[in-house]
């Protein structure tokens, strides 16, 4: 059984700092894409950040410059490292796998505050 398991998530003022983690088990991620989306409410999901097997990287215009993503394969982790953080940036997040389908974790609670 596949499982994301987010975490790092909080309330923290704007121009403060987050890390988030994703602890994957049931795959190695070493064969996906995996990447971090977000949610805020009255929105769709929306890509964040994303990271391939070889480590080439995307982001979201809003986040770039900001947030930083990073995958362990030998961990089997993936780590969203947020910088100067704004209340637009409030949103649940959400860790993503792709291995022949998606899956995806619980999500996790960040609030940034003005």
């Amino acid at each position: 059984q596949v499982q994301l398991v987010e975490s790092g998530g909080g309330l923290v003022q704007a121009g403060g700092s987050l890390r988030l983690s994703c602890a994957a088990s049931g795959l190695r991620i070493s064969f996906g894409v995996m990447g971090w989306y977000r949610q805020a409410p009255g929105s769709q999901r929306e890509l964040v950040a994303s990271i391939t097997p070889g480590g080439n990287t995307n982001y979201a215009d809003s986040v770039k410059g900001r947030f930083t993503i990073s995958r362990d394969n030998a961990k089997n982790s993936m780590l969203l490292q947020m910088n100067s953080l704004k209340p637009e940036d409030t949103a649940v997040y959400y860790c993503n796998i792709r291995v022949l389908r998606d899956y995806w974790g619980q999500g996790t609670q960040v609030t940034v505050s003005s």
